[in-house]
């Protein structure tokens, strides 16, 4: 199992936890942090007995964006990993998800401050919890900067383009409540209850037909800006292959019998 000084990566049951690791920072992205994170991405792809994701961050906040001196870097921390990147200039994309799709569903759990390239991270997630006291934002138009991890595309194929825009031109920051009421995250829970919410949903999805989620989140994406004729189509070639595999046997079987299903993913 993998990780950095900057990114712990824990095994909770089928469910591998990342958690951004750099609270003094409130977790901002760092060349480790980075390279971390791409690795347990790499890595939930791999290894067939994960079957969700769970994302979060250490101490009190998720993320609070790039660490643009340590990627530049400037300083010596994380410097063993320059030749990651040098190998990989796409990898720091990879890592915030805005490159790179994880098979398996990634689950937010967000507390204190996900802003910035926080937010941008979080779009690349597929479901999203957050404490009542988390804020969000992209800041970057009061800097003079431009959101370039994804969010001028994303966003609006995410919440309704008004909220988007608004959220792109006033760089202002959003509450949790907020958050949920235009769409960008799916719940608000107490602070501090963010991870187990999360890993509570994630056993949810432990328990279905892993080769059935990953096909119909595969589904999902692939389909998102088809017309629906052409997304019908996409979906049938897709999804009718489920029907014939051991999964989909094993969970008639598990109905029929009025017990629970154990899938072997075969």
């Amino acid at each position: 199992m993998g990780g950095t000084e900057h990114l712990t990566v824990q095994r909770e049951g089928a469910t591998l936890v990342l958690t951004l690791n750099r609270p003094e920072a409130r977790n901002a992205l760092s060349l480790p942090m980075l390279v971390g994170l791409y690795d347990g991405w790499i890595e939930a792809d791999a290894d067939d007995t994960i079957r969700s994701i769970v994302l979060t961050g250490a101490g009190s906040a998720f993320c609070a964006g790039m660490d643009l001196k340590a990627l530049a870097g400037q300083g010596m921390e994380g410097q063993q990993y320059r030749d990651r990147l040098k190998a990989d200039p796409d990898l720091h994309w990879k890592a915030m998800l805005r490159h790179h799709r994880p098979r398996k569903p990634v689950i937010a759990a967000v507390e204190g401050h996900c802003v910035a390239g926080g937010t941008e991270i979080l779009q690349g997630t597929d479901i999203r919890v957050a404490g009542e006291s988390a804020t969000f934002g992209l800041f970057e138009v009061k800097r003079g900067l431009f959101p370039i991890g994804g969010s001028t595309v994303r966003l609006q194929r995410q919440i309704p383009r008004t909220h988007a825009l608004e959220m792109l031109l006033t760089g202002r920051p959003y509450t949790a409540q907020e958050a949920a009421a235009i769409g960008l995250i799916g719940h608000v829970v107490p602070d501090g209850t963010a991870r187990e919410k999360a890993l509570a949903i994630a056993e949810q999805v432990n328990a279905c037909g892993p080769l059935a989620v990953e096909a119909v989140k595969a589904s999902v994406y692939e389909t998102a800006e088809m017309t629906e004729t052409d997304g019908l189509a996409a979906e049938l070639k897709r999804g009718w292959p489920i029907f014939d595999t051991s999964d989909a046997k094993e969970g008639a079987r598990a109905f029929a019998e009025k017990r629970p299903a154990h899938y072997k993913r075969a």
